[in-house]
């Protein structure tokens, strides 16, 4: 009987046995290591989303803007008549695959180059491959050159109509200077973008949008040289861009004889 009186519970005596208890407490130690492991992967995720958003949406402005220069002197065009417009749509289309698209390939291989050469910490190099792909596009800009300036000969050996060809091809030949800055701005912008110098890019290129609808109103309106003066803006819109983004590197840029070396890299 003392036995059984023993073993009853009272009040002080635990409800769970003491090998149950430790259980438990293991249980929740891990459903709290989750919890937190959990908290640590969405942090990780929502902190490298954050860089990436940062790193590409400067990137998507810069080449939205670049492609409406184009877009906006065709726009002016507009306002001229229907010949114009035809024939500079027309150029437009045929230079943006004959030539733009093409600089913007080959641009492209320098994030590739670059990339490589950033990671390894080699930061001479990607001026150097910066310099060669320069070099190489405004040789390839010299027979794109002269596959414009037969532009209207081409569209009328495809049966396009003869007056539409002749402006066409006009057209496209005073887009000639602007595929030379196209060529060395890609080069510029694969260079600072493996370097996450991208917000910069975005802001000069903010700036010659602006820059080139007060220049398409000048040229095409203002002095008169109507389908001409829209072609000769985009030359000049480029160029504007070149040298300002010339100018955000030289800041942080040291020319030397084997290339150039990004002082803020060292």
């Amino acid at each position: 009987m003392a036995i059984q009186e023993n073993s009853k519970p009272d009040l002080e005596s635990p409800l769970l046995p003491s090998s149950e208890n430790g259980n438990i407490e293991h249980n929740e130690k891990q459903n709290n290591n989750k919890e937190c492991q959990g908290s640590d992967v969405s942090g990780e995720i929502t902190a490298e989303l954050y860089k990436q958003v940062q790193l590409a949406g400067p990137l998507v402005v810069v080449s939205l803007l670049q492609y409406s220069l184009q877009i906006v002197s065709v726009m002016f065009i507009g306002h001229l008549d229907e010949l114009s417009l035809s024939s500079a749509s027309m150029a437009s289309s045929f230079t943006t695959v004959t030539g733009f698209s093409f600089m913007l390939g080959m641009g492209s291989a320098l994030e590739t180059l670059c990339g490589q050469a950033y990671g390894a910490k080699q930061y001479y190099m990607l001026g150097i491959h910066m310099q060669r792909a320069m070099l190489v596009l405004l040789l390839m800009g010299i027979p794109i050159s002269i596959i414009w300036v037969f532009t209207g000969s081409i569209f009328k050996l495809c049966g396009q109509d003869i007056e539409i060809s002749t402006q066409a091809g006009i057209y496209a030949c005073w887009l000639i200077p602007s595929i030379f800055p196209y060529g060395v701005l890609q080069c510029q912008l694969r260079f600072l973008q493996t370097q996450n110098s991208v917000k910069p890019l975005m802001i000069i290129t903010c700036l010659t949008s602006i820059v080139h609808v007060v220049l398409c109103w000048a040229l095409v309106f203002g002095f008169g040289f109507g389908s001409k003066g829209a072609a000769l803006a985009i030359a000049i819109s480029y160029w504007l861009n070149v040298v300002g983004v010339a100018l955000i590197s030289s800041s942080h840029l040291l020319v030397k004889r084997h290339g150039l070396v990004s002082l803020r890299r060292v």
